[in-house]
């Protein structure tokens, strides 16, 4: 068994395939219309491209629950995925240059450090450096 896709809800698809790509630098990796103005649109990372896929899920458009789900975490102020990066320091310092709004600044966390950023789509989302 083996993880090659997780999905990410957004609502509009577009705006968050500009913010991921442009600020997280994931690169586009599958984008094909599927009906009723939704694509099945997937990111990599540069460092990792056959490596798991990123699903920019427009289910919150179109599926109530996960609207609501997403929300109540986002009102919660907890993130909705983590992704690892080698500094989170240096993470922070460079996407905040960029614009991005962070709810937690870079803070250590017994073997980890971390901070945690709005993606714009409606999710809280984390970023993790192994100490």
């Amino acid at each position: 068994m083996k993880i090659k896709l997780v999905s990410i809800p957004v609502g509009d698809q577009e705006k968050a395939l500009e913010f991921y790509t442009s600020k997280l630098n994931f690169i586009k990796k599958i984008d094909i219309p599927v009906g009723g103005g939704n694509r099945w649109l997937t990111l990599v990372s540069k460092e990792e491209q056959d490596g798991p896929q990123l699903l920019l899920e427009p289910a919150p458009k179109d599926f109530e629950p996960s609207k609501i789900y997403q929300k109540a975490l986002f009102d919660a102020g907890l993130p909705y995925t983590q992704f690892d990066v080698e500094d989170v320091q240096s993470e922070y310092e460079r996407l905040i240059k960029l614009g991005v709004e962070f709810s937690v600044k870079p803070i250590e966390m017994g073997t980890a450090k971390l901070a945690v950023f709005n993606d714009t789509c409606g999710n809280y989302i984390q970023i993790v450096e192994v100490l």
